[in-house]
């Protein structure tokens, strides 16, 4: 059983790498996944609400900061180390690695971990975002199989995991901040 997932995994990375790679994708999908960009739009993002949020939105920001340690120390700190599969890019050959493969396990990815706790978090929070920060979420997890450094199983698990953990500490900052219309 667990030999025919780890196929149908396999087979689904060679897919969405090599079959659907395109110039657009190889040269977009680098972008979306660049750690560096992906910090810089977070602090940003932080740097408005603070500023121009309501105290609401500024404990908010708190509660944000509380879901990406979690979401990143439960699957690069925890999980990774205790799963410890390598990279496709560690074990396939002729794949289209569009980035550096890093010398880290693959599972669960915690790009898909810290952008799906972070959109179930603000999108329980604000409902008419929820799908817009999901998407952007699924983008940002579908590039790391594009560029090459994660299976699909890998972001499937990173995203189940932030989901959870978006989902309980939103019900945190719904309990801390009081219910308020259109929050869940």
């Amino acid at each position: 059983m667990l030999e025919t997932l780890a196929q149908l995994d396999t087979r689904l990375f060679l897919f969405f790498n090599i079959t659907l790679a395109n110039p657009v994708t190889d040269f977009v999908m680098p972008i979306i996944t660049s750690d560096w960009l992906l910090r810089i739009l977070y602090a940003v993002a932080v740097v408005l609400l603070l500023i121009f949020g309501n105290t609401r939105m500024r404990w908010l920001v708190l509660f944000s900061i509380v879901a990406v340690a979690l979401t990143d120390q439960l699957s690069a700190g925890l999980l990774k180390p205790a799963i410890g599969r390598l990279r496709p890019c560690q074990v396939l050959d002729n794949i289209n690695l569009l980035v550096a493969c890093g010398g880290g396990k693959s599972m669960p990815s915690s790009h898909a971990a810290n952008s799906f706790g972070q959109a179930a978090l603000f999108g329980l929070v604000y409902p008419r975002l929820k799908w817009a920060l999901l998407m952007f979420a699924a983008l940002i997890a579908l590039s790391r199989v594009f560029v090459g450094v994660h299976y699909p199983f890998d972001i499937l698990v990173g995203a189940v995991l932030g989901l959870g953990v978006g989902f309980v500490v939103a019900l945190a900052a719904r309990r801390y901040l009081g219910k308020k219309p259109g929050m869940v």
